[in-house]
């Protein structure tokens, strides 16, 4: 927990210290290729929160794909298991004879 805390006080001193160098750094933003969607003078702090949020918002569904996956998968133990490499039907006798030798052996 105080790792944690540390952590998180060192990440706040250097989200302060970039704001502060770049308060006057002033950027455009173009959304399209056209003169139609520019923002003009926007600062740059905003402009690199703002992809930072976007990036956020853009995993949340793989994320949420991904535990998706993960509730499937622990319905079925068997592909936990096996990772779902193995077909559900036994080959019956066949199976257990490729496994062992030719001497009967394991």
């Amino acid at each position: 927990m105080p790792l944690r805390l540390l952590g998180f006080v060192i990440i706040l001193v250097v989200f302060v210290l970039f704001i502060s160098l770049n308060l006057e750094n002033r950027c455009d933003i173009r959304f399209w290729v056209t003169e139609a969607a520019i923002l003009q003078n926007v600062p740059v702090y905003l402009t690199a929160f703002s992809s930072f949020i976007v990036g956020i918002l853009c995993t949340f569904p793989l994320m949420f794909l991904f535990r998706f996956k993960k509730k499937k998968q622990e319905k079925n133990p068997r592909s936990l298991e096996t990772g779902g490499l193995v077909p559900k039907k036994k080959r019956g006798k066949q199976q257990s004879q490729d496994i062992q030798g030719d001497d009967g052996t394991p």
